[in-house]
């Protein structure tokens, strides 16, 4: 499919008493005259995302992947002391490689262990209290260090026991795939400045109840982070799936359509002015599938049009329960009998999650996408802070947004209600406001980007407020 967002101020519609959540909210004044927009070409994409996306190596991740899955198991209450064996072995190994990978580039990570102890009977996974540790390391921006863009892979592994500490549990592809995803992007993207951060987490607990993602989210919230997307990346190297489908040219992106922590009036203001598919985990999840179609041949994001798989979660869910943007990243066919299995052979049928299922090279090509979608969020302008509608029963559609620093233009979308994806586009600049000539209103849904000087866009922000 094709094309932008960050974390903007959820679908508000300017209103008065908060008492009358029930009924839309009443159109607000118009604003005072913003200065009026003309039409440019803008400037051309960042040319050097096309040599980020062909970066990853495969052999560098096949060989993260083979060192995780042969610390026999990594599940969250296996050894923490051994060298050779555990979760506390697999821990060492991914911090010493982020610490390598500052060296490399001159110290530009912070790496930083996060421990946070987790009581037990906290959930039913968690029978003892147990240290959920998380590696990450933060590439500082050059000009705004407090925007951040995160990507995650996770640490642990399990078989058929959630808590079976002692039975060998590789997760070659789960999620030691994902794992090795982040450090290969950590390698390509080190080799680059860019103003805004970037956050390579390793996180743990995922398959406890997704404690490490919950630590990370909170510490975020707590710090007053800027998290302009959260990649979560979770099994991306499977290309055979449990239905006998086999291909290494599509890949899934999850994403829930609003945010869970908007209020009462918000939704209710979604019943008449629109914005039921426009949160900010969606367009995140309309940017990463516009930048795979603009820099990866052979190689489709499907938007998949809800959290995550039927019943099931993953670690960007605790960002999005911060009110975070954060999608979810993985291979297109899942083979289950190579997820949450003990190693055995029945019948001729094999089960366990072990190294020679993984595709290193698909595994390389979801990287160089994740790398790609960091780099551009991470040299990107901040989005517009708020963004403006205006055109009832009229011939023509105004959009009207906050003047954002750093900005050469700005991108118009809009699109028929019913389609997934942004199909129309508009650069403008010179003002921050532009009528959209003889584009109703009632029969497209919109949207405000901000265009820096390398060609790198914002995340797309939804209208917020309704002018007259």
């Amino acid at each position: 499919m094709h094309r932008p967002l960050l974390r903007f101020a959820a679908l508000a519609v300017a209103t008065a008493s908060t008492a009358a959540a029930q009924v839309p909210a009443a159109l607000s004044a118009p604003p005072p005259a913003a200065p009026q927009a003309t039409v440019t070409a803008g400037p051309p994409p960042d040319a050097r995302l096309y040599a980020v996306a062909a970066a990853p190596q495969a052999t560098r991740i096949e060989r993260d992947i083979r060192a995780l899955a042969g610390f026999g198991t990594r599940n969250t209450f296996s050894d923490t002391v051994s060298s050779t064996r555990g979760i506390g072995a697999a821990r060492r190994y991914l911090k010493t490689q982020l610490a390598e990978i500052g060296r490399a580039c001159g110290n530009c990570l912070e790496v930083v262990e996060q421990r946070t102890y987790v009581p037990g009977g906290t959930g039913e996974r968690i029978p003892r209290g147990i240290w959920i540790v998380n590696v990450y390391a933060i590439q500082r921006g050059t000009e705004r260090p407090g925007h951040y863009a995160v990507m995650s892979g996770d640490i642990d592994s399990r078989g058929t026991a959630a808590v079976d500490s002692l039975k060998d549990a590789p997760g070659a592809n789960d999620n030691a795939s994902g794992a090795a995803g982040v450090l290969e992007a950590a390698r390509v993207l080190t080799r680059y400045r860019f103003p805004n951060s970037i956050v390579y987490a390793l996180l743990s607990g995922e398959e406890q109840g997704l404690f490490g993602g919950q630590h990370l989210a909170r510490r975020a919230a707590d710090e007053g982070w800027n998290v302009l997307g959260v990649l979560n990346n979770d099994m991306i190297g499977n290309t055979c799936g449990i239905s006998g489908l086999c291909s290494n040219q599509t890949f899934r992106v999850f994403s829930e359509p609003t945010p869970v922590t908007e209020t009462d009036r918000q939704r209710a203001s979604r019943r008449f002015y629109g914005g039921e598919v426009d949160g900010p985990s969606r367009q995140l999840a309309r940017y990463v599938d516009r930048l795979a179609d603009a820099y990866f041949d052979h190689l489709d994001a499907r938007m998949i049009y809800r959290l995550d798989r039927f019943g099931r979660g993953g670690h960007h869910r605790p960002f999005n329960d911060q009110g975070f943007p954060g999608v979810r990243i993985m291979e297109t066919h899942e083979h289950y009998d190579r997820q949450h299995q003990d190693l055995r052979t029945e019948n001729g049928r094999h089960f366990g999650d072990t190294v020679e299922f993984v595709d290193f090279a698909y595994a390389a090509r979801l990287t160089g996408i994740n790398a790609v979608v960091l780099a551009s969020l991470a040299s990107a302008p901040p989005p517009p802070a708020r963004v403006r509608i205006g055109g009832a029963v009229s011939a023509s559609t105004t959009l009207d947004w906050d003047a954002v620093p750093d900005a050469v233009a700005y991108a118009l979308y809009w699109r028929d209600t019913t389609e997934p994806q942004w199909t129309h586009r508009r650069v403008v600049h010179g003002g921050t406001r532009f009528t959209l000539e003889n584009v109703v209103i009632d029969d497209f849904l919109f949207g405000v980007a901000a265009i820096g000087p390398d060609g790198n866009e914002s995340l797309v922000v939804f209208p917020t407020e309704v002018g007259r």
